[in-house]
């Protein structure tokens, strides 16, 4: 018997079974091309998650490192008294271990001009160097104690009026090259708005000066009786010998001591001298006459105090 070809087409269950065989492989394929597509996503989110834990790692790192300890500073304060002159001023930076020299750094500087000031013919910085207290650090130069000291003149000096100078025809310069006597001379404030009244009186009338401070600076000798042969030194700096002011400054003079130079007190005295036990006060006068009376009592004071100056407070 001859064999028979039949075809889906002639049996209608085969054909079923064969679809249902390509529906079954579209879903394997479906299944498999989800399945990639599952694990593409979970790999990337692996990756994010290997980057995220990379960065915190590092920025534990970063904020858990060991933190440097600080660097310490060592400062020394140094303290410039008032009415200090530079060479004294030179011995104390080198008593505080300065690096360098004070009487060099302290010829010019680029932070003041003393021209500014109205001293054309300054051989120095004197009277410019601010007594104070500065904070440095341990083995500073001593150009940089000049420097501090120039700039808190600068401050300083703004605060003072000055147009009471001014109508006398006196520069800035001027005012601390008085301001520098009366540091010396004068202790309490009362003192030394009179004692800047007897410069200014004596100015104005064409007399020396007369004051040994000026003479101390000349010589060198600040702690020493003045000799004769000191007194009569031949230096523009001797106000015995010289009317008008001395060629500038003699020391740094502090706040009161300027303000008492720019404004001094209105009254007509020419003289004074140490008032004996009265606490280094001054006694002032107009004339000669009160003026001897006045040397009289001190000298007579002194003899009594076997040669010593009649100065103390009386205790």
């Amino acid at each position: 018997m001859p064999e028979q070809i039949f075809s889906e087409a002639d049996d209608p269950a085969a054909a079923e079974r064969a679809q249902r065989r390509r529906e079954r492989e579209l879903r394997r394929q479906g299944q498999s091309g989800t399945n990639v597509r599952r694990l593409g996503v979970a790999a990337a989110l692996f990756a994010v998650l290997l980057g995220v834990a990379a960065i915190a790692a590092l920025a534990y790192r970063h904020f858990h490192r060991s933190t440097p300890p600080p660097v310490v500073v060592r400062t020394i304060a140094v303290t410039i008294p008032e009415g200090y002159a530079r060479a004294q001023t030179a011995e104390l930076a080198r008593q505080e271990g300065l690096r360098g020299s004070y009487e060099k750094a302290s010829l010019s500087s680029k932070y003041l001009d003393p021209a500014h000031y109205g001293g054309k013919n300054a051989k120095d910085l004197e009277g410019f160097l601010f007594p104070d207290t500065f904070e440095l650090e341990k083995r500073a130069s001593a150009a940089s104690l000049v420097q501090l000291q120039l700039e808190d003149f600068k401050r300083r000096i703004r605060g003072v009026k000055m147009a009471y100078a001014r109508s006398k025809n006196l520069t800035v310069y001027d005012v601390v090259t008085i301001a520098s006597m009366i540091e010396d001379e004068a202790v309490s404030e009362a003192d030394r708005r009179k004692v800047a009244a007897v410069i200014y009186n004596r100015l104005h009338e064409g007399m020396p000066l007369g004051i040994d401070a000026t003479t101390r600076f000349a010589t060198g000798n600040y702690t020493r009786p003045l000799t004769e042969s000191e007194l009569a030194v031949d230096s523009p700096f001797n106000t015995r010998t010289n009317a008008g002011l001395p060629p500038g400054p003699i020391n740094s003079p502090g706040l009161a001591a300027l303000k008492a130079a720019a404004r001094p007190a209105k009254v007509d005295y020419l003289f004074y001298v140490v008032e004996p036990g009265a606490c280094n006060k001054l006694a002032f006068s107009s004339t000669e006459a009160e003026f001897e009376g006045d040397v009289a009592r001190y000298n007579a004071a002194r003899e009594a105090a076997g040669g010593n100056s009649p100065d103390s407070c009386g205790e």
